[in-house]
């Protein structure tokens, strides 16, 4: 269960760092960087803590071409999360969020066509981007259709605008698992 956000701010690290690993993946980058700027406000709810969190984010960014330790940052904020379409045997390494999430990537044989393909975008995306992961807020999407998002994003994006997608994709996926969260109470 989540803390009420009003009170956020006078949390201990190790309170605040649950409720991001609950809302993010579990990642000592992000809650180094991210929670000496939560102390900082008050929130009215969730969803305005995801937000301001993504602008925290997208700050980032900006710093990581000039600050080596910023690169690293947000290379290891953006590989907490997981490869999707992770094969069966290896789903029970994931968070719990992000086993339910990647339900609709995992059915079906993971060494068939469709699989290999995917094992093969991600390769390609890595190649491309080094360092990251890609990440994208799946939404009970298939394989063909997260193939095809992977394909545009490998053919359009340069580094930065995909790190922008992948924290994007990141608050857009804290976003649905705040709404489960609140729909369990």
């Amino acid at each position: 269960m989540l803390p009420e956000t009003k009170n956020i701010a006078q949390l201990s690290d190790t309170q605040i760092g649950a409720v991001l690993d609950a809302l993010f993946e579990p990642c000592a980058a992000l809650k180094s960087y991210l929670i000496p700027k939560i102390r900082t406000r008050p929130f009215a709810n969730y969803p305005k803590l995801i937000d301001f969190c993504r602008a925290c984010l997208h700050t980032l960014i900006d710093e990581y071409e000039t600050d080596s330790q910023a690169h690293s940052q947000v290379c290891n904020i953006v590989c907490a999360h997981p490869r999707l379409g992770v094969p069966k045997r290896d789903i029970s390494s994931l968070s719990v969020h992000s086993q339910n999430e990647q339900k609709s990537l995992n059915c079906g044989d993971p060494n068939g066509e469709l699989g290999q393909k995917l094992a093969r975008m991600n390769e390609l995306y890595e190649e491309k981007f080094p360092g990251l992961i890609f990440v994208v807020f799946v939404n009970g999407r298939t394989r063909e259709e997260i193939i095809e998002i992977m394909k545009e994003r490998i053919a359009s994006s340069n580094w930065k605008d995909e790190v922008r997608h992948a924290f994007d994709g990141m608050c857009d996926i804290a976003l649905d698992r705040v709404n489960k969260l609140e729909a369990k109470l």
